[in-house]
């Protein structure tokens, strides 16, 4: 049995995984049950939980309230916004002074290639109920703190001029922010566990996001061999389920390994 186990949440907030919740994603409460009987089953073998969190203001470049069109009105949400759209006059910033540096961020956003630019709900709303850990995990995880362990909580977002699905970088960093570039200490932490279990919401965005930038941050290619994909604790966010199909695809390709919440160490 690997020695050194360690355990990566993306995102297990109320505003994905509450069926009421803001951007609410279908099955990610189930999902979070069935991670957290893992936890209470292993809570004695898992070294170290990393959880990251989803960590917004309202004046945020993908809220409705970033942008206008002519009439003044914001963009409804699941609006996709291109750098054609600001440049043919279809949508400009509430803020004028914004406009030139959102143009430039829509135009790096597109030439990366993985997603357009979507406006979400209102969502992860720092110091909101939506922002906080979905209960069932909490209380596993408070458990598993009884050893005088302690948790690693990775917050990402607060940036308002950039998208940050991934929990090791923003899509767009920000030179000036360090918080957006490269987290070269959760990278660190993962490549010296014997086993990294991955979970969280959504399949689709942030954890894809999130597993993408550490493998190509490995040091060791190979590391990836480390990397256990919990299948049945992550699901998509709707119409966008192509994204995490590919993402799974194209990992497992790599090395990524996949089990479920109930077969890992099921003995134990």
């Amino acid at each position: 049995m690997p020695r050194n186990i360690h355990l990566l949440v993306i995102d297990p907030q109320n505003d994905f995984c509450d069926p009421g919740g803001s951007l609410a994603v279908p099955g990610a409460d189930r999902d979070m049950d069935r991670l957290a009987r893992m936890v209470h089953r292993l809570k004695d073998k898992l070294a170290d939980i990393h959880i990251t969190l989803d960590s917004h203001r309202k004046v945020d470049i993908a809220h409705p309230i970033w942008f206008v069109d002519s009439r003044g009105r914001h963009p409804q949400p699941f609006t996709a916004i291109r750098a054609e759209d600001m440049t043919n006059g279809c949508w400009t910033t509430t803020v004028p002074a914004f406009r030139d540096r959102t143009l430039d961020y829509l135009r790096a956003l597109e030439t990366g290639g993985r997603y357009p630019h979507v406006i979400w709900p209102y969502h992860c709303l720092i110091g909101s109920d939506g922002h906080a850990v979905w209960p069932a995990l909490f209380d596993a995880v408070a458990e598993w703190e009884e050893r005088f362990a302690t948790p690693n909580i990775v917050t990402k977002g607060s940036n308002p001029f950039t998208e940050h699905f991934s929990a090791v970088r923003a899509e767009v960093p920000d030179p000036a922010d360090p918080t957006t570039q490269l987290n070269t200490g959760l990278v660190a932490a993962l490549e010296d566990a014997d086993v990294v279990l991955l979970a969280g919401e959504a399949r689709s965005h942030c954890l894809a996001n999130t597993v993408r930038d550490i493998v190509d941050a490995l040091a060791d290619p190979a590391t990836i061999q480390k990397l256990v994909l919990l299948t049945d604790a992550t699901s998509d966010v709707p119409g966008f389920e192509g994204l995490g199909d590919a993402f799974l695809r194209d990992l497992v390709k790599r090395g990524l390994k996949t089990t479920t919440t109930d077969r890992f160490l099921a003995a134990a």
